[in-house]
């Protein structure tokens, strides 16, 4: 480390040991954080030494064994087992105060009621006690113990805990915000999901649960209602004595920046966008050549953990993220969970189906997730077999529907969309109940006026404009599922007086239909 930043580095440990915010773990772990950060470790790997992962160490889903229909032994699994949802972050960027997993999903129910109902069913029917873990952030956590007081009556366990909490560094001094004067929330950042490890450990609940026998954790975030536990991929984990287990799926075009496993030096390991040389940032976008990409579904063993962590030796790659903070800019250091794989012994990748991944990120996946696409039973929330095509319909909402309470008004109810496979929407457009979207569907209302969707309207492969619709007056479903079922809207309709005639082919001259 060059002199000035050694400086650097004793300025701000002088500075943090005055913060009384947090604990003296917290301290060491920031500044070994920092410490790594102006070290400069190599964040960028030698492309040539990139090689694809075998069967043997991404594991397609296929072929893990079946478990044994044997009550005794799936309730022997499930003991060894803790679930833990990654709980940290706010529902912000979707317009929701709190966590973000207390957001309705379906049917009044939350993220986290679907994930309390899904332990609580698997532990009625196998007997078994599948404790449930919520890592919180300081954002988070005081909410989170109000909310979970509701499942007092539950048959879980449910234990919650606080990952670390870092002072944001002021960027051009190099000091922590709080020291600064910024006093609030604003000052601190929780350090990403690479934090569960120490964390994990520093709260006593790792002791714990291996004192109870637990062996695996499940790590999952808490929006992705695909992270269900799966008793093949646990079953196949200590068949194998795998240390650590990363759930990755097949890439689509919108998910050409997710990272994928690799093999590198003999080991397995989570090559991220960020690593990439510039020159192969594209290849690495491509869907031919790195096929899988990381769900962040994680399978870990707890002795492993604790080996670890003990012996400092998660130095995941470092993430720089840098904000602005009322002004001023600041630099937040952050690790993710799923770099910790190569530190694992005998880590492995399972190639999972792409219904293990299925994120509420935006309104967007709300739309999918609420909709006939699926259904739910027991917590789970399970894709609809009257669905033919394996891929979810891609769907764009305007910024008028991105918070949840806008979203929701604008939809007297969900539309159908089984048949659906594009959907774009734009403007102050408003959706009346059983709607039905088929096919590639556009609609945009111009600026400064409203578009109003009839009850009971059918729209299929058509755009539909505001312009369009000038001089139609009030729109019946009859009128939008006759001239929106094939052909041009402007092609196929007519005004004559108070009357919409809809046209065959205007050329030939045949009158399908006269619509008052």
């Amino acid at each position: 480390m060059a002199a000035a930043d050694t400086d650097k580095l004793n300025n701000l440990r002088s500075a943090v040991s005055g913060l009384t915010q947090i604990s003296d773990n917290e301290k060491s772990g920031f500044i070994n954080l920092v410490s790594r950060y102006l070290s400069g470790e190599a964040q960028h790997v030698e492309w040539s030494k990139i090689e694809t992962p075998t069967d043997k160490i991404v594991v397609p889903y296929d072929m893990l064994s079946e478990v044994p229909e044997d009550a005794a032994q799936t309730k022997s699994l499930l003991d060894k087992l803790v679930v833990l949802k990654l709980n940290g972050g706010l529902g912000t960027t979707m317009g929701c105060t709190g966590p973000k997993s207390v957001i309705e999903v379906r049917n009044g129910l939350t993220f986290l009621d679907l994930i309390v109902i899904q332990i609580e069913s698997l532990n009625k029917k196998y007997g078994c006690s599948v404790p449930l873990l919520l890592m919180n952030s300081f954002n988070t956590h005081e909410d989170t113990q109000k909310i979970v007081e509701k499942y007092a009556g539950s048959n879980i366990e449910i234990h919650t805990f606080n990952q670390s909490q870092y002072p944001r560094l002021v960027a051009d001094e190099f000091l922590p915000l709080p020291s600064k004067g910024e006093t609030g929330k604003d000052g601190w950042y929780p350090p990403g999901h690479g934090d569960v490890f120490p964390s994990l450990m520093n709260s006593g609940k790792l002791e714990a649960l291996l004192s109870q026998g637990k062996e695996y954790v499940f790590v999952a975030n808490s929006d992705n209602l695909g992270a269900v536990v799966d008793l093949k991929i646990l079953n196949h984990l200590i068949q194998n004595k795998n240390e650590y287990c990363m759930e990755v799926t097949p890439k689509t075009l919108a998910d050409v920046k997710g990272g994928t496993l690799i093999s590198y030096d003999g080991k397995v390991q989570l090559l991220e966008i960020a690593q990439v040389p510039d020159e192969h940032v594209n290849e690495f976008k491509s869907i031919e050549k790195f096929k899988i990409f990381n769900t962040n579904n994680l399978w870990v063993n707890l002795n492993a953990i604790k080996r670890l962590v003990q012996a400092d030796a998660l130095k995941m790659e470092i993430i720089p993220n840098p904000k602005e903070v009322n002004g001023v800019k600041v630099l937040q250091l952050e690790t993710a969970a799923g770099a910790a794989i190569k530190f694992f012994d005998n880590a492995i990748g399972i190639n999972v189906p792409r219904s293990r991944f299925l994120p509420v990120k935006a309104s967007s996946d709300l739309l999918l997730v609420q909709s006939d696409l699926y259904t739910e039973k027991d917590g789970y929330v399970i894709r609809n077999p009257a669905r033919t095509d394996p891929a979810n319909p891609s769907i764009e909402l305007g910024p008028e529907f991105k918070k949840v309470g806008d979203f929701l008004k604008r939809f007297k109810s969900i539309p159908s969309i089984i048949e659906l496979d594009s959907l774009k929407v734009s403007g102050d457009v408003w959706f009346g109940s059983n709607v039905v979207l088929k096919g590639k569907v556009v609609v945009a209302a111009n600026s400064g006026e409203k578009l109003e969707i009839p009850d009971g309207a059918q729209i299929q492969n058509k755009p539909i404009f505001e312009d369009m619709l000038a001089g139609f007056g009030e729109l019946s479903p009859e009128f939008f599922r006759l001239a929106f079922s094939a052909g041009s809207i402007v092609d196929r309709t007519k005004t004559v007086s108070s009357k919409v005639e809809i046209w065959d082919d205007p050329s030939s001259g045949e009158l399908l239909r006269t619509i008052e």
